[in-house]
């Protein structure tokens, strides 16, 4: 659940992307890093903490070119503390390429493995876009063995290294690739299961200028058209003139985004896979309506409150449609981060308290309905019970616009292990107890892939956390205790 974004401009791209990072500042905050190419030569700045704190006014000077990329990262590989797992990652041959990742690879130790004892490529971190960079730096590297001037890189033989690495590569990853002195390359995995857009505007020049990001705000914030999203399997090549080509590389892609962007990890004001997550929040609110209406006696509710921020428009659907007055009840403070995100239970159980107050006026003496996006680990929801019962809540009835997550998710989102699941093995009463609350509502698993899909093309959604099914097809349970023992290693 990382953020990413590649721009290839007729001015300085150090700004944009300093900029295009803060907006996707809700998708990481363990670390940042931007690249960028001047000519031949690769400017490169990683540091631990968020954007307004990595980079400091020598940084960004020396950040020279007019194409570049940039992260920010949320762990779900490797260490979250050291500064050698930060993105980009850079390898010096052919030309030079730094990448950054958007995802999480399945097959890491085949690859680990392929890479040392056959494609004698040495790797220093456990971070699987380590493993990406290398493969298509060997995989484009074998395009070009042969050829007698190598000087400019052929389209063709970016597109086929790529089509080798969807051979080779398994899992989720949205990547950009900055090729020294020659172009950016984005692609997207046969699945699209993580999401990448791309954007482009005029210069006033002789050609375009080109962005692709993780999410279509950072596309509109500076003025880009939203041309569509990069396609599962597909790979956009851009020159560092501003030449566009793609190309379908996969050899049977499908689209099967996650589900969970449009839950939690996405902003609302984001378009992704032609879908608006504001307005899938919405159908969230509206289906998880008819649901509580099933279970809850009519006036057994006073007042429907969200925890903000990314359960407030389903909450407001829910009291709309029920007829129960609206409440904000918690107060935010918005210099603390998504807890979701943080690394480490005794972090997130600290900062729930800290990101969140409860307004004792709207509390006292009333039956609360909260809503939140979702449940995973139960910490924040348990800490928000708490603080509904001490403001003097009546009765507490927690709902999650999303269904029980007894899964671990495996392409991109830090909920790997069963066992940091509070829903994993337990029946729902048994999870009410666990929380503390009176009264517990999940969405049903149909009702939530009809919200966030309604009125579009798409068919299928990756809801592996929700229903054990995963879509590509290899994670298997031997893989699933493999995580778990590596995770808690």
């Amino acid at each position: 659940m990382c953020g990413i974004v590649g721009i290839v401009s007729a001015s300085p791209v150090n700004q944009q992307v300093y900029d295009s990072l803060s907006l996707l500042q809700h998708r990481g905050q363990d670390s940042t890093g931007i690249a960028t190419s001047e000519g031949s030569i690769v400017h490169m700045h990683k540091a631990r903490g968020q954007v307004r704190e990595a980079y400091r006014t020598r940084d960004m000077r020396s950040l020279l070119g007019t194409m570049g990329l940039g992260h920010v990262r949320y762990t779900t590989r490797g260490s979250a503390s050291a500064e050698e797992e930060s993105q980009p990652f850079y390898v010096n041959a052919p030309y030079g390429i730094v990448l950054v990742h958007n995802g999480n690879l399945t097959n890491t130790r085949e690859l680990t493995k392929e890479l040392f004892q056959v494609d004698r490529r040495h790797l220093n971190t456990s971070s699987d876009t380590e493993l990406l960079v290398n493969v298509l730096a060997n995989e484009l590297q074998a395009q070009l063995t042969g050829r007698a001037d190598a000087r400019e890189l052929e389209a063709d033989e970016v597109f086929a290294a790529v089509s080798r690495l969807h051979e080779r590569v398994e899992g989720s990853y949205a990547s950009i690739a900055l090729i020294a002195g020659q172009g950016l390359l984005a692609f997207r995995d046969p699945f699209g299961i993580r999401p990448l857009v791309l954007g482009r505007r005029s210069s006033g020049l002789l050609n375009d200028e080109w962005v692709v990001a993780s999410e279509s705000l950072v596309l509109e914030s500076a003025g880009y058209e939203v041309v569509r999203d990069v396609a599962p399997g597909e790979a956009v090549y851009i020159t560092m003139d501003g030449q566009m080509e793609s190309r379908q590389c996969a050899a049977n892609p499908r689209l099967v985004p996650c589900s969970f962007e449009y839950v939690y990890l996405a902003r609302p004001d984001s378009i992704m896979n032609g879908i608006s997550v504001y307005e899938a929040r919405l159908r969230l609110g509206n289906r998880l309506a008819d649901t509580i209406a099933q279970y809850t006696p009519r006036g057994d509710v006073d007042v429907v409150m969200p925890i903000p921020d990314s359960s407030r428009p389903a909450a407001m659907q829910v009291a709309q449609k029920l007829g129960i007055e609206y409440r904000e009840g918690f107060y935010k403070n918005r210099y603390v981060g998504r807890t979701f995100i943080m690394p480490g239970q005794e972090q997130r159980s600290k900062s729930v308290k800290q990101k969140l107050n409860a307004m004792s006026s709207e509390f006292k003496g009333k039956n609360v309905l909260i809503v939140d996006d979702s449940i995973v680990r139960g910490t924040t929801s348990r800490e928000i019970v708490d603080m509904a019962r001490m403001a003097g809540a009546n009765k507490v009835t927690f709902t999650s616009a999303a269904p029980p997550v007894r899964h671990p998710h495996v392409y991109g989102i830090n909920m790997p292990t069963r066992g940091e699941l509070i829903a994993a093995g337990r029946k729902i009463p048994e999870i009410n107890r666990e929380l503390g609350s009176d009264y517990l509502i999940y969405q049903e698993v149909a009702d939530m892939r009809d919200a966030i899909l309604e009125g579009s093309d798409i068919t299928e959604l990756e809801m592996s956390c929700f229903t054990g099914e995963y879509v590509t097809g290899t994670v298997t349970p031997e893989y699933l205790e493999w995580v778990e023992r590596n995770q808690n290693s």
